[in-house]
């Protein structure tokens, strides 16, 4: 009887944490799920996070003209109350269609780099393509609130996926 009233006790904290919404599909080909953000957008561009059981994938989207991007562009991330600053390198396929992907393997710790991404407040992105021309995107503070919840979110449920 302790139990079962502990557990009713228990069960507002639980649900209260599970309070973001992440979109979980399975894959038709390998049977295995996948957890998406969904999209949010930014200015100037959008950003997608999804996670399977190998890798967490930050997936944006540029806006505007043809943005090429290959194995050799980066992004830098800035974040809020520090100089502190975090470099990425394009971990998607050579393209021209606006696509940058920052990829992390799902593993059962969160390295550093993707735990600050996910809990420090980030306040723009600067992307450098392949014709060294740099796209800088500032986030509001509703923007950056969402990525953070999102993505601290997507990183925790991530770990449930690991075979």
């Amino acid at each position: 009887m302790r139990f079962i009233t502990v557990l009713l006790f228990a069960f507002p904290l639980w649900s209260a944490a599970q309070d973001c919404k992440l979109k979980k599909t399975i894959d038709p080909y390998t049977k295995e799920a996948r957890l998406s953000s969904g999209l949010i957008s930014l200015r100037g561009a959008s950003l997608s996070m999804e996670a399977d059981s190998k890798e967490i994938d930050f997936f944006f989207t540029m806006d505007g003209k043809e943005k090429c991007f290959n194995d050799a562009s980066t992004a830098v991330v800035f974040y809020e109350g520090t100089k502190v600053k975090a470099n990425f390198r394009n971990g998607g396929s050579v393209n021209c269609d606006g696509f940058f992907h920052i990829i992390f393997r799902n593993g059962p710790t969160t390295t550093s780099l993707l735990q600050k991404l996910v809990t420090q407040k980030i306040t723009s992105i600067e992307v450098t393509g392949t014709d060294k021309k740099r796209l800088v995107i500032s986030l509001s503070p509703e923007e950056q609130q969402k990525v953070m919840t999102m993505g601290d979110c997507l990183v925790k449920e991530a770990k449930t996926l690991i075979k």
